[in-house]
């Protein structure tokens, strides 16, 4: 009975701290995002039959159906990180589902997009930041990226590195339940 006791506390104690690390990680890495997700301007968008948009986040917020009061979820990926493959089929589930709204940073034009997206056979709404500024606007040096985005737009959970399916959906939840 001694060593199951011994077990159990070292294992608590190592998870612990494990969960430390990895939260104290994740304020570091998204220590720089603001408050709001604030695009600025036009944005170019694919859709996933392959057509071409522009507008305004209200006019991409409003094309997916989801208006005021949903929230909506952000994965911001490039085609040249491998995490962000490995995430690609628990996105598209997700996006199924629920609004999804994908950041293509710094992978490059709308055909280089749009072909990687047809290769993947990856049926998302993809906003294009070819050079990389939105993404920095909103503190993000590095992808994949996860958050949602509230009825008003706020930035909440906010994870950089890979996010599990259950993980954003979990994050979609209860943002639904914050409302």
């Amino acid at each position: 009975m001694g060593r199951i006791r011994h077990f159990v506390r070292e294992a608590s104690i190592t998870l612990t701290l494990a969960l430390g690390v990895f939260l104290g990680v994740q304020a570091w890495l998204t220590r720089a995002t603001p408050e709001r997700w604030a695009p600025e301007g036009t944005l170019a968008w694919l859709l996933p039959d392959g057509s071409e948009g522009r507008g305004t986040w209200a006019d991409l917020r409003a094309q997916l159906g989801a208006g005021v009061g949903s929230p909506v979820a952000l994965h911001v990926w490039a085609t040249w990180c491998g995490i962000c493959r490995a995430e690609e089929g628990t996105v598209s589930a997700l996006a199924a589902h629920r609004p999804v709204v994908t950041l293509a940073t710094r992978s490059g034009d709308a055909a280089t997009v749009r072909a990687y997206l047809r290769q993947r056979g990856l049926p998302w709404v993809t906003v294009l930041d070819a050079d990389g500024r939105l993404a920095a606007a909103h503190g993000w040096r590095s992808v994949p990226v996860f958050a949602v985005l509230d009825a008003g737009d706020r930035l909440r959970h906010v994870t950089v590195g890979y996010t599990t399916g259950v993980g954003m959906r979990l994050r979609l939840w209860a943002a639904t339940l914050a409302r």
